[in-house]
C-alpha cells in the first residue's frame, strides 16, 4: 500500500500539534502560530526491527573521553574540552559573536592537528573566509562550506576521515528531506537536529548547533530539541558592554555552574583571566550606593559592583527597578529591611544594578544588596576596600554561604582589606591579611551604615525609622 500523507497543524512557538487549526494554540497560549505540515504515514504495519549489538559498561576505550580545544575558558565551561560524539547546542542574541567564538574554537582545533569542518548555512564561504583573515584566522587549516541541506552533509562527511569537530551556523537554516516544511519550522529544527545528532553518535564526531533565540533570550525552536542534544550554552552580553559570557545552561558532561568571560576586541574574542578586575575596573570608589560583592560562578570567584539608587517619589506606588539581579529577591531584601531593620522604603524609588552588565544567580549577594540600599538612602559611602557577601533570611538573620575562602582569596589579590561576612564564619580559619567584620543580623549591618550617614534634606523623616 502506498503511503499516505497525513497532515498536521504544528505551533511554531512550542512544538505541539494539533490535528486541526486554530487561532490560538492551546499548549502556549501564542495567537497565529499553528503552520499546517505533512508528514509521510505508512499504512503497512511496522517493519520487523533489527538486531544491534549491546556493550558491558566496563570496558576500555582507545581514544581520549575528551580532547580540549587549548581555549581555557571555553574549555572550562565544557568541562575540559568536547567529548566525542556529543552535541553541544549554542544560544545567543544576533551579533553577540556566536560565529566569531566558534570560528576561534575550529581554528583552536585545526592547529591541534584535529579536522574542523564549519557549514554555514547563513553566509558563502568567501564572507567566512573575510571574518577569518580578520580574525588573523586565514591560516587555520579549518574546512570551510556554505550547504543547508542535511543529508547531504552527512554523506559528505561520511567520506574521508570523521571530523573532531563539526559546527553548523545555525540549524534553522538546516532542512531535512525526511520531512515535508520550510527550514527554521519547528518540524524542520527537530527533524535536522535529530539527523546530526544520529550521525555525531555513529561516527564519533562532535557537533556545535548555533540557534537563533526570541526576544526574551530563549533559544527559537522546540524545547525538544534543547533535551535531545548533550549540552547547552548561551552566549550573553550587552550591546554597550566589551565583554561576553558564555555559560552552561544545560551539560551531561561537566558542571552547569561554570562561566567563560571573553573581551570583545577589533581582532575577535580575547580570554579575560581575571573577569574581577574587568568588572571592577570602572568603579568609583567613594560614592554613596555602591558595595563589591564577593561572587562565585561555580568554581570561579568574582568580584563585581552593586550599585543602588533610592530617591524619593511623589508617585502612589513606587518603583522597583532591577539590572543583573532577580527581582523578587530585592523585594524579599526591601521586606526584611522594613520589617526587622526599621528602614522605610515605601516612598522611595529603588533601583538596582550590577555593574558590568553580569547577571548574578546566587543568594549571596543579598547582604551587598542591602548595604548598597542602606549607604544610598543615608547617602553614606561605604568602604571603598571592604567586601560583601552573605544571604540574609526572612527572619533579618545573615546565614552562612559556600566556599568562603575562595571569595576571601580572591579580594585579597584585587586588594581588599576588608570583609564583611556572617557570624557562622567567625570560627573559620581563613588566609591572614583580611580583617574579618562578621554580622549576626541585618539590623546590626544597617546600624553600622546608618550611624555614619547623612540623610538627604528631601526626606528626612522616611528613611530610618526612629527606635
Amino acid at each position: 500500500m502506498a503511503a499516505r500523507e497525513q497532515k498536521n497543524f504544528v505551533c511554531q512557538s512550542c512544538g505541539a500539534a494539533s490535528a486541526r487549526w486554530a487561532g490560538r494554540c492551546e499548549a502556549c497560549g501564542a495567537w497565529n502560530a499553528l503552520v499546517e505540515e505533512g508528514t509521510a504515514m505508512s499504512g503497512r504495519a511496522a517493519r520487523k526491527g533489527r538486531l544491534f549489538a549491546i556493550e558491558p559498561l566496563k570496558g576500555s576505550t582507545q581514544e581520549a573521553p575528551r580532547v580540549a580545544c587549548g581555549i581555557a575558558e571555553f574549555d572550562r565551561v565544557t568541562g575540559g574540552g568536547l567529548v566525542r560524539g556529543s552535541v553541544l547546542l549554542l544560544g545567543g542574541d544576533p551579533g553577540i559573536g556566536k560565529s566569531t567564538l566558534l570560528l576561534e574554537v575550529a581554528a583552536a582545533y585545526a592547529r591541534a592537528h584535529h579536522r574542523a569542518v564549519y557549514i554555514s548555512g547563513e553566509e558563502a564561504v568567501a564572507q567566512v573566509r573575510l571574518r577569518a583573515e580578520r580574525l588573523g584566522l586565514g591560516d587555520a587549516a579549518v574546512e570551510v562550506a556554505s550547504e543547508t541541506s542535511v543529508e547531504d552533509i552527512v554523506a559528505t562527511l561520511s567520506h574521508g576521515s570523521t571530523p573532531r569537530l563539526l559546527v553548523i551556523d545555525s540549524i534553522q537554516t538546516m532542512w531535512t528531506q525526511t520531512v515535508e516544511a520550510a527550514p527554521g519550522t519547528v518540524t524542520q529544527v527537530r527533524g535536522s537536529a535529530g539527523e546530526l545528532i544520529r550521525f555525531a553518535k555513529r561516527t564519533g564526531a562532535a557537533v556545535i548547533l548555533v540557534g537563533h533565540v526570541t526576544k526574551d533570550g530563549q533559544i527559537a525552536g522546540p524545547r525538544v530539541v534543547e533535551h535531545m542534544v548533550d549540552a547547552v550554552l548561551s552566549f550573553e552580553g550587552e550591546g554597550s558592554q566589551q565583554f561576553r559570557i558564555l555559560r552552561a545552561i544545560k551539560n551531561r558532561f561537566g558542571p552547569t555552574d561554570e562561566i567563560g568571560v571573553f573581551e570583545m576586541t577589533g581582532t575577535g574574542l580575547r580570554q579575560v583571566a581575571n573577569p574581577s578586575e574587568l568588572f571592577l575596573s570602572e568603579r568609583e570608589l567613594g560614592s554613596p550606593g555602591t558595595a563589591v560583592f564577593a561572587g562565585m560562578e561555580g568554581t570561579r570567584p568574582l568580584l563585581v559592583e552593586v550599585q543602588a539608587l533610592v530617591a524619593p517619589t511623589a508617585l502612589g506606588t513606587p518603583r522597583r527597578a532591577v539590572v543583573g539581579w532577580d527581582p523578587n529577591r530585592l523585594s524579599m531584601v526591601l521586606a526584611v529591611l522594613e520589617a526587622h531593620c526599621g528602614v522605610r522604603l515605601s516612598g522611595h524609588d529603588v533601583y538596582l544594578n550590577v555593574a558590568g552588565g553580569l547577571r548574578i544567580q546566587e543568594p549571596a549577594a543579598d547582604v551587598a544588596a542591602a548595604a548598597a540600599l542602606v549607604s544610598s538612602l543615608v547617602h553614606a559611602p561605604l568602604s571603598t576596600d571592604a567586601v560583601y557577601f552573605g544571604e540574609v533570611s526572612l527572619s533579618g538573620a545573615v546565614r552562612p554561604v559556600a566556599q568562603t575562602a575562595a571569595r576571601l582569596k580572591e579580594a585579597q589579590k584585587l586588594g581588599f582589606m576588608r570583609a564583611i561576612l556572617p557570624e557562622s564564619a567567625r570560627g573559620e580559619e581563613f588566609e591572614q591579611g583580611l580583617s574579618l567584620a562578621t554580622v549576626a543580623t541585618l539590623a546590626d549591618l544597617v546600624s553600622e551604615i546608618a550611624a555614619r550617614g547623612n540623610k538627604p534634606r528631601t526626606a528626612p523623616s522616611r528613611g530610618i525609622a526612629a527606635g
